[in-house]
């Protein structure tokens, strides 16, 4: 019964990104975290920080590690952007020409080479 769910919640978000309706705020709070978990996984470190507000950040990919303060590389985008960036529905290039994807930094690069996720 929960697959069934994860299931329906998924194609739910997928849909949204094909231009249906808005799902409920805590699917999107859990694609984007799941997304987020799974580029931690697939990068781990923490010279990058990656900000999907208002759902979460993560630090990743390998490198100098940041301590205070605003750190030197950080990916910033909506949820609608970063999960058409994480399914391939967005290429990396439009997303920061349309202004939709802040990226800051020398190392932001290697998120972008990791996108779409697998």
């Amino acid at each position: 019964m929960v697959a069934e769910s994860a299931d329906a919640d998924r194609d739910g978000v997928l849909a949204w990104l094909n231009g249906g309706p808005t799902p409920d705020r805590p699917v999107l709070r859990a694609a984007v975290k799941e997304s987020l978990a799974a580029l931690v996984e697939a990068a781990p470190g923490r010279s990058v920080e990656v900000r999907v507000p208002p759902f979460g950040a993560v630090q990743c990919v390998m490198g100098p590690r940041h301590g205070r303060g605003t750190p030197p590389n950080v990916v910033e985008a909506d949820p609608r952007t970063w999960l058409s960036l994480v399914t391939g529905r967005m290429t990396w290039a439009d997303a920061l020409a349309g202004g939709w994807l802040s990226a800051s930094g020398t190392r932001t690069g290697e998120v972008a080479r990791l996108l779409p996720l697998g």
